[in-house]
């Protein structure tokens, strides 16, 4: 059973993201000793807010939007009044022209056109028809709710950009997970004038932000996490974890041996099973070593003039460029560009950790993003100034045709370890949004010190749980609000 050992060892907490911090936020106004262990010199993990020469690039499109009472309330306590409500607005950039997003049937008809909506409506019927085969992979989910000529038009091109692996790799519980509730039939509904009712949970059209971006919370948080007795080590990635008699007692990190009387870990899944001493056994090694993620980076152009566009965010359904998604920092806070005669776009390429793409000097990747940036006919190159290129490892676990058998794998071995505690996107391997990160983080230490038997695994789990539950939250928070499919027909926000 999880809980605390008898003795004064402080809680460690692995990694200084939005669930880590929200951990040890909770344990240190419990009143209990913790230490945090982040690999990098920054906190906020896939969340953080980066900031160069005074611009403010939040690093995916972080939304503050949640169901839960809880996360909303721990908002308001760290941030108050720091909190904006925004107007949203993003759009899909497809076939050389600006799709509407919510759906709005006359932009629809306008811009698909009658014939292609025809061919649309027909496959969608044709869909219907099949709707007692099992859906496995994402293509089989997303064609039998839309049919397959809307998954052809903007979801197949625009989710094998994002992932880089195939449509029919990926598999159906991530579109369950991240877009449940929405249909060609909601999607239709949301277009007409409004009746009343439910709208669907991509549709919210405003949200909160902090007003310096998310980092402002990370920020704030880790100050009071020091006020009250606890501790943040930056560049302090963790080595060893120490399990003696089915629990953790100790962490290694940076040559130095910590006792603690629990661990929280937000370290991804694949890095966890080599850091155990004794060794995980060889299959959970195996497991954890065959875990994929899709790795990003943002290059944050500096452009003369005014806001090129209104949208918070666009979406790039052209295969004729290889950014996938075009953030407007201004558009998010005003706060986060510090010249009002010149505004800040970020636009986003999707890419593997050490490929081409990744690899290219940080000059090479700003010419990209001045030369598509222009091609788009959104900015002209005379207007950007000059940019900035952040990368962003694992922001997205891959939900593959083996994930689910690994993390079962790890899962189980995991389950023998009582005072460690999995929190997290990458410590699940799950494609939470932040304040799903967020909520993980509060179970856990209710599973530590409240002797609680949380499941943690089962925080938006399923459609069900993430649609209804009274811990249904769909934050827009989540690193990125990322990058789903045709984000544009599903839920936007692209994370």
């Amino acid at each position: 059973m999880a809980g605390l050992a008898t003795d004064n060892s402080p809680v460690a907490v692995l990694g200084a993201g939005p669930a880590g911090l929200t951990a040890a936020y909770q344990l240190a106004a419990r009143g209990r000793s913790v230490v945090v262990f982040e690999a990098t010199e920054a906190i906020g993990g896939l969340a953080q807010t980066a900031v160069r020469d005074g611009y403010r690039f939040d690093l995916g499109g972080h939304r503050f939007f949640t169901k839960s009472s809880e996360v909303a309330a721990l908002w308001d306590e760290v941030l108050g009044p720091e909190m904006l409500v925004r107007p949203r607005l993003s759009r899909i950039f497809w076939r050389g022209r600006f799709v509407e997003y919510p759906l709005r049937a006359a932009d629809v008809i306008a811009k698909v056109g009658p014939l292609e909506l025809a061919r649309c409506l027909a496959s969608y019927a044709r869909a219907r028809a099949r709707r007692d085969r099992p859906d496995v992979s994402f293509e089989d989910w997303v064609t039998a709710r839309f049919g397959r000529r809307l998954f052809q038009l903007f979801f197949k091109t625009y989710t094998e950009k994002v992932w880089g692996v195939a449509t029919d790799e990926l598999r159906a519980e991530w579109a369950a997970q991240r877009i449940a509730g929405l249909s060609l039939r909601s999607a239709a509904r949301a277009a007409l004038p409004s009746r009343g009712g439910d709208v669907p949970k991509s549709l919210i059209e405003e949200f909160r932000y902090p007003r310096l971006g998310p980092g402002q919370m990370w920020e704030a948080m880790a100050h009071r996490i020091a006020s009250a007795g606890g501790e943040i080590r930056l560049g302090a990635p963790v080595n060893r974890l120490t399990i003696e008699h089915e629990r953790v007692v100790a962490v290694g990190a940076g040559g130095e041996e910590t006792p603690v009387s629990a661990a929280i870990s937000s370290v991804p899944l694949r890095a966890l099973a080599g850091i155990a001493d004794p060794a995980a056994p060889r299959p959970v090694r195996e497991a954890a070593s065959g875990l994929r993620y899709r790795d990003f980076l943002t290059v944050a152009l500096v452009v003369e003039g005014p806001s090129p566009f209104p949208d918070n965010w666009i979406y790039i359904h052209d295969a004729a460029v290889s950014v996938g998604r075009i953030q407007n920092y201004r558009a998010w806070s005003p706060w986060m560009t510090p010249d009002p005669r010149r505004s800040c776009v970020g636009l986003e390429y999707f890419c593997f950790e050490g490929d081409e793409l990744w690899s290219r000097p940080d000059e090479d990747l700003v010419t990209l993003a001045r030369e598509e940036i222009a091609r788009l006919g959104l900015v002209p190159a005379e207007r950007v100034a000059g940019g900035h290129v952040v990368r962003v490892p694992k922001a997205y676990p891959i939900y593959d045709a083996e994930y689910a058998t690994r993390v079962e794998t790890i899962r189980e071995w995991l389950g023998g370890i009582a005072n460690l505690q999995q929190v997290g996107r990458n410590g699940l391997h799950r494609y939470n949004n932040s304040d799903h990160s967020m909520l993980t983080a509060m179970r856990a230490v209710e599973n530590l010190c409240d002797g609680a038997d949380h499941d943690i695994w089962a925080v938006n789990a399923d459609s069900a749980y993430h649609e209804r539950g009274e811990a249904d939250e769909q934050p827009y928070l989540a690193v990125p609000e990322t990058p789903a499919m045709a984000r544009g027909l599903v839920d936007d926000a692209p994370a």
